[in-house]
């Protein structure tokens, strides 16, 4: 049925960690009772798109690679925005 080889597995991962940031999203907006974005979704967005990308280049598949390409750059800019804030609030 499926070939499970090491790439399909990187696939997979990768998108249960993309998945898991609306999880994560939506059990921080239920416990502060608003809309909130809490910091691991910016990580799993990261880890999920970093390996989805990693599994869309190797199937040489260019739509999937623009549209996980540009994300990296943005989950990457959010964090990185997160940390410095933090850091300047000390």
């Amino acid at each position: 049925m499926f070939d499970f080889n090491f790439i399909m597995i990187i696939g997979l991962i990768g998108q249960g960690l993309f998945s898991m940031r609306f999880i994560v999203q939506w059990i921080a907006s239920e416990k502060a009772g608003k809309s909130v974005v809490p910091f691991s979704f910016w990580l799993f967005s990261l880890g999920g798109s970093l390996l989805l990308l990693i599994y869309a280049i190797y199937r040489k598949d260019p739509v999937f690679i623009l549209g996980q390409a540009p994300n990296l750059l943005i989950y990457s800019r959010n964090i990185w925005l997160i940390k410095k804030n933090k850091a300047t609030e000390k």
